[in-house]
């Protein structure tokens, strides 16, 4: 019976405990009698007791009423947009790079010659200032052999010598590369700000199949016109052989069927995660959506979501825009700079933000546009060796579903997969995925494979969605592997794991040890890996332990009832308030430091 609830197993349920109310808590002054003066309740005033605490405080905010609608619930969607940083560190409180290895006196190999430099140069200052260090082992020293952040990280007791000098092995070479490096260098970077990196493959491509539109169109208004004046040129996808020679046999072919593929995932979907998800036996990997726009300017923070593990051996970066020729350049110098194997069109976006530019899922209403943009990027990547995909969903409005009529053109166009999640843009995540309907799309496809996307949480979900729709070549997981990661070792291993909290909570380790590994292992370093830890664990509680279920296996939008773990750690591992989560970060990464505020991104996903 599919009642939208996670039945739990009664010993572990915990009962719900009313509070009888209390008569007189405030005390109210004696009125006089024929005073004329009348004295009130909440309850004689408007029928409601604001008083009321007979809920938790925490879930007092989940719905919300406005002015007209009493009695009429608003459910807590949609995201916390005037959320903060959780925590921002000074720059006079970091230490200038040039200092990182401590007080090397006459043997620093380092200066300092940016004369504006906002960061502190007074080390002893900043050793004084600088928070306690976390108990444990620095991950970065016990990996690599030394540590790149010196007296900056906040493990450094264990590779700093007497005199507080970073230590290094002694084939070490120094040199000045970024602490955390990415394909996009400083030369790089002063290239595309100055406009002057070369586009004119991409621009000449786009420009090609804009005329051929164009031709296309007046041929088709000629034709309905005079059918007399019909031409005798070939009918089908048009090819460009007269542009650039065609070879297809040069080109790196990937087999995609059926392969698990990781969705890329906005926030979330970072390479520490994905690393974790590789451990798990995920096939394809996909980084978090880059907008093509600050990827042609060189924004930093965009290009760093094109980063790339040794242990992604299928990785791909997925774009979104809504012009052809941006998206088209920043598929050009993606392919040229960046080390993926395939990148991957956003045709499925839901926020309103890419939507209103015109991105996203609005590209499936501007078809002209969206064909153009296929066409080229795909053309351009083939001179690299690289695939182009598209991801989209089943439809924009529920009442329309057009993605059966979009996967042949997304084949003739030149994507070698595409993969349809099965909602509408409308929908989001309020429904069922649309299997039947994701089997219909694939059956339109003649030979590129149609990957499914939706609702796939355990194995029994994989084996009935292989079963019921032979013609999706394979699957991708989104949420399902936020909140239970392992869900890829389930699959291949074709049974259902029940791992323990001890086992969870190193996942969570390695998780941190990924993330200092990526995002530094210094002040900044640790809060960042704190905050995406936290992002994290705002899926992660929505598991429940398979021990605990009375009617295995969970499905993905069943939410169960109030519950104890079977021991303390999973108690807390289930618990929906960040406070909560906070203390499992604290167990990680020491307590958080003064001033420390964390909202989650999405209003939904706590109490």
């Amino acid at each position: 019976m599919d009642d939208g609830i996670c039945h739990i197993k009664p010993e572990y349920i915990i009962p719900r405990s009313v509070e009888k109310p209390v008569e007189n808590v405030d005390p109210v002054p004696p009125v006089e009698k024929n005073s004329g003066t009348a004295i009130t309740t909440d309850n004689e005033t408007n029928g409601s007791n604001t008083n009321d605490t007979t809920g938790p405080p925490e879930k007092k905010g989940r719905f919300e009423g406005g002015e007209g609608q009493e009695g009429k619930k608003k459910k807590n969607r949609g995201q916390n947009k005037s959320r903060t940083v959780p925590f921002k560190e000074e720059d006079a409180l970091r230490l200038c790079k040039s200092l990182l290895d401590g007080n090397m006196g006459e043997n620093a190999t380092k200066k300092c010659t940016n004369a504006n430099c906002r960061f502190s140069h007074d080390l002893d200052k900043f050793l004084q200032l600088k928070p306690k260090d976390i108990d444990g082992t620095c991950y970065i020293y016990t990996t690599k052999g030394y540590c790149s952040f010196g007296v900056t990280c906040r493990f450094a007791g264990a590779h700093l010598d007497e005199q507080s000098r970073n230590i290094y092995p002694d084939d070490y070479k120094h040199d000045n590369a970024m602490l955390v490096s990415t394909w996009l260098n400083t030369d790089l970077q002063h290239t595309l700000r100055k406009r002057k990196y070369n586009f004119s493959p991409s621009n000449r491509i786009v420009s090609k199949f804009e005329r051929l539109q164009s031709e296309t169109k007046k041929e088709k208004a000629d034709a309905a016109n005079d059918p007399s004046e019909v031409s005798n040129k070939p009918a089908g996808s048009v090819t460009d052989e007269d542009m650039i020679k065609l070879r297809s046999a040069e080109r790196k072919r990937i087999v995609f069927r059926d392969k698990l593929y990781l969705s890329p995932l906005t926030t979330v979907g970072n390479l520490p995660f994905r690393r974790i998800c590789k451990e798990y036996g995920v096939d394809i990997t996909c980084g978090e959506m880059a907008c093509a726009i600050p990827i042609i300017n060189g924004a930093t923070q965009e290009w760093a979501l094109t980063k790339r593990h040794s242990s992604e051996d299928l990785f791909g970066v997925q774009l979104c825009g809504h012009s052809s020729k941006l998206v088209t350049c920043a598929a050009q110098i993606i392919a040229e700079k960046a080390d993926v194997d395939f990148i991957d069109l956003n045709t499925g976006c839901p926020i309103d933000l890419i939507f209103n530019q015109g991105g996203g899922s609005a590209l499936l209403r501007r078809q002209n546009v969206l064909q153009v943009m296929v066409q080229s990027c795909a053309r351009v990547l083939a001179d690299y060796g690289k695939e182009f995909t598209v991801k989209t969903r089943i439809g924009i409005y529920n009442n329309k579903l057009i993605a059966h009529e979009m996967v042949p053109k997304f084949e003739s166009w030149g994507a070698s997969l595409i993969t349809i999640h099965g909602r509408t843009k409308e929908q989001r995540y309020t429904k069922r995925a649309d299997w039947e309907y994701l089997q219909e799309c694939a059956s339109q496809a003649q030979s590129v494979p149609v990957f499914g996307n939706g609702d796939i949480f355990c194995y029994d979900d994989y084996e009935t969605i292989r079963s019921k729709c032979p013609s999706v070549a394979g699957v991708m997981v989104g949420r399902g592997a936020l909140i239970k990661p392992w869900v890829f070792q389930e699959i291949k291993e074709r049974k259902t794991l029940d791992p323990s909290s001890g086992e969870r909570f190193e996942m969570l380790k390695r998780y941190v040890n990924y993330g200092l590994e990526h995002w530094g292992s210094d002040t900044k370093g640790v809060e960042t890996t704190r905050r995406f830890l936290l992002e994290w664990q705002s899926f992660l509680y929505r598991y429940v332990p398979y021990g605990l279920l009375e009617r295995p296996p969970q499905r993905i939008n069943e939410r169960p009832e109030a519950y104890r773990g079977r021991d303390d750690l999973e108690t807390l591992m289930a618990s929906g308030n960040c406070n909560d989560w906070v203390k499992l970060s604290e167990m990680l990464l020491g307590p958080v430091p003064e001033g420390f505020n964390f909202v989650p991104k999405h209003k939904a996903n706590a109490y």
